[in-house]
């Protein structure tokens, strides 16, 4: 398993930041400007549609999403921004948890980043979700709780982003479907996102959008064949996450 040999600046401000980090993955998208995604593991489908279309309108604008890998919102996140996106583990990472997640854990894996302050063989528990959170908020801008309980771990999140001083941003939900949210709206503790471009160009741009060979490559259409030839099994990691469409022996663009 790869370590860091340095924390990424932004880990510096917690109190107790980790003493390691272990990595699989990418990562240049370190370097990225990054936003965090979190919220419920029993989000809405309108949340759940919400928080795609969010991370890949910021990912096509050159930042990268962070986020847990959770069920609900947070594996959301990750689909919408692959390969922009960085998944923050509370187990080792030789370990997949959730199972549910693991065909696209694993892509991540490979294609984005995932990191843990855990050595390999540790599994998953209540109290290091808790820690990992603070990862999550603090390699970050901004933090996004898409949908939240009054009492739950989203909504931890925005009170480690207070003390850090990240600024917290909600999307439009309605009553008591997001009570958490709802709150913080109420209380003036977090920001509106009424319009997903012009939020994504508060961090990045168009112009700063990297470039993605693949659907540079397949943006016209293109022979499945010759993809499969050019770039391999990430043709059918791209379509996993639903940024390629495959029909018959064509494969383009949702």
């Amino acid at each position: 398993m790869n370590v860091l040999s340095e924390l990424p600046p932004p880990l510096n401000r917690l109190k107790k930041p980790p003493k390691k980090l272990y990595y699989r993955g990418n990562l240049e998208l370190l370097k990225l400007p990054m936003i965090s995604i979190v919220g419920s593991r029993k989000a809405s489908v309108y949340t759940k549609n919400c928080v795609l279309n969010l991370a890949k309108t910021l990912s096509n604008a050159g930042v990268c999403v962070v986020s847990g890998a959770a069920l609900g919102v947070d594996i959301k996140a990750h689909e919408g921004a692959f390969p922009n996106t960085i998944a923050v583990f509370g187990n080792g990472l030789d370990i997949v948890y959730p199972r549910a997640n693991l065909k696209a854990i694993e892509q991540i894996y490979i294609s984005s980043l995932a990191i843990s302050e855990y050595e390999p063989g540790t599994v998953a528990a209540a109290h290091r979700f808790l820690e990992r959170n603070r990862i999550v908020v603090a390699l970050s801008e901004a933090l996004v709780v898409a949908q939240a309980d009054l009492r739950s771990g989203s909504m931890q999140s925005a009170r480690m982003a207070q003390e850090l001083g990240v600024k917290i941003y909600v999307l439009p939900q309605r009553l008591n479907e997001s009570n958490g949210t709802n709150e913080l709206l109420a209380c003036g503790k977090a920001e509106l996102i009424n319009d997903f471009d012009k939020f994504a160009a508060k961090f990045g741009s168009p112009s700063s959008e990297i470039k993605d060979e693949i659907l540079e490559f397949c943006k016209a259409g293109a022979n499945l064949d010759e993809a499969l030839a050019k770039f391999g099994d990430k043709i059918y990691e791209y379509e996993l996450f639903g940024k390629l469409v495959i029909s018959g022996l064509r494969v383009s663009l949702v």
